[in-house]
């Protein structure tokens, strides 16, 4: 009919553009990781900046890889989620990842604020002093936080919502979908308490770094020399204005998650993925061009992609 025809063709295209931005994304994060294992074989170590990025790389790559493949289902092959257990290993798998890369961005943040920012407090002086052996730590927790809530999503939609789901026909699909949501919501709750925490550390992080800048800038008023401080003051200022873009983004889709998943308005929604998608990518790009060594990387593949491209 020519509502089914017009609704194949919106997932279609919707499908397509998550595919671009999802394809993207994965590539420029493949980058990060790929530059860190080289560094990492040669030099045989990996210091606490490049552990935090290694596995913010590898959780956005896996995060856009789940997402993409939950799309191309739900879009194109839609009864393929009620076959036990595709559902519950999907949103289990999408959650972990989902929370894992807002804690790496989170860490990233703290040892940012931390390592460059200059205050007297014997707190922060301890902080800075042993900060390389508190970053495994974090790391670690935010793994084992993160893994968490992906078991408790999939026992919530394993135990709430499967054994509910009925075959029969499409319009019961979408029905069986909204109940899903319905009992999920309990896991937007949760989430957005986790982004609120992240969120919470980003604010201060910047606050922090904005204020011991602003120091800093007001002893060199009398020195015409550049200080080498305030670079990587404004460096760090730089990344972590991009992670405050991308929190605020992230939970105002949350947000709208929340109010608009259970009314299926594929607008409201379609933005909402949107941006899900659209920022594990720009933010990596952003952390590429921040990164001397990933910059480096990042252009000698584009130059080797163009000299195949211009010999062929």
């Amino acid at each position: 009919s020519p509502h089914q025809h017009n609704v194949t063709s919106y997932n279609i295209t919707v499908l397509a553009i998550f595919s671009l931005e999802a394809f993207a994304g994965m590539w420029i994060n493949a980058v990060i990781v790929c530059a860190l294992c080289i560094g990492w074989v040669k030099k045989k170590i990996l210091n606490s900046n490049e552990k935090i990025l290694l596995l913010l790389g590898c959780s956005r790559f896996w995060y856009l890889c789940f997402s993409w493949t939950y799309s191309f289902l739900s879009k194109i092959y839609p009864y393929c989620l009620l076959v036990h257990p595709i559902l519950q290993l999907l949103q289990g798998v999408y959650s972990f990842f989902t929370c894992s890369n807002f804690w790496f961005s989170a860490c990233l943040c703290f040892f940012y604020c931390i390592k460059i920012a200059n205050f007297r407090s014997r707190f922060f002086i301890y902080l800075k002093v042993k900060i390389d052996r508190i970053v495994p730590w974090l790391l670690l927790g935010s793994v084992i936080f993160s893994l968490t809530i992906g078991i408790l999503v999939y026992n919530i939609i394993e135990k709430a919502v499967c054994k509910s789901l009925n075959f029969t026909c499409q319009g019961r699909f979408w029905k069986e979908t909204i109940r899903i949501e319905e009992h999920l919501y309990p896991i937007h709750f949760l989430t957005g308490f986790v982004y609120s925490i992240s969120f919470t550390a980003v604010i201060f992080s910047a606050v922090f770094l904005l204020f011991s800048l602003w120091r800093h800038k007001r002893k060199m008023q009398t020195n015409s020399m550049n200080s080498l401080s305030v670079d990587a003051h404004i460096r760090a200022m730089k990344s972590i204005l991009s992670f405050f873009i991308m929190y605020s983004i992230n939970f105002i889709s949350l947000i709208l998650t929340l109010i608009y998943s259970t009314k299926y308005q594929n607008h409201v929604m379609f933005l909402v993925y949107l941006l899900q998608h659209a920022f594990p990518g720009i933010h990596s790009l952003i952390l590429i061009f921040s990164n001397p060594k990933l910059e480096k990387a990042l252009l000698k593949i584009l130059s080797c992609v163009k000299c195949k491209v211009c010999m062929r």
